[in-house]
């Protein structure tokens, strides 16, 4: 089962679907389109609500005009190994300078959700069961110290374990 989790806790009401071939989204939900459903849907029509699922072996630069169109951004992360969405999401956020939600789904798992927060994420699709219960019970894992500053910044300006001087 999956569950929708932000900082503020689980969603109860999530209104995005992925959408497949046998998965479709109905009247009151919001589909979240592959990268050339959504290239093909954009220019189709001037919808402002819309999602796109980005997989690791998309271009994300591509959805650069349409960034103000975009309700939700969907990153996949379809194995653990697979590290290409945290390149996704902080191109996303820090050189595109996207705004609007950026959700993991996916094999989500608790080690990488503070990794992924720090790329710019800001929900998780979770369907881990070690995840979900950890996440209820409020033990995300962290870092207190970091080597560089990431799309998401430390609260803590004294976190860093260096910093550039401009």
């Amino acid at each position: 089962m999956t569950k929708i989790w932000n900082e503020a806790g689980f969603v109860s009401d999530d209104p995005w679907v992925i959408e497949s071939e046998d998965t479709k989204a109905g009247s009151n939900e919001k589909a979240i389109l592959s990268l050339d459903g959504f290239l093909s849907a954009i220019s189709e029509s001037d919808a402002s609500d819309l999602g796109v699922l980005i997989n690791p072996a998309d271009d994300v630069m591509r959805l650069g005009p349409y960034l103000d169109r975009i309700a939700l951004v969907a990153v996949a992360f379809p194995a653990f190994s697979d590290g290409r969405s945290f390149s996704h999401a902080s191109l996303l956020r820090s050189r595109l300078g996207y705004e609007g939600e950026l959700r993991a789904v996916g094999d989500v798992l608790i080690d990488q959700i503070p990794l992924m927060l720090r790329c710019g994420v800001d929900s998780f699709a979770v369907t881990n069961a070690t995840a979900i219960k950890r996440l209820l019970e409020g033990r995300l894992p962290g870092i207190s110290t970091h080597y560089q500053p990431a799309a998401k910044p430390s609260a803590n300006i004294n976190s860093y374990s260096w910093r550039r001087v401009s």
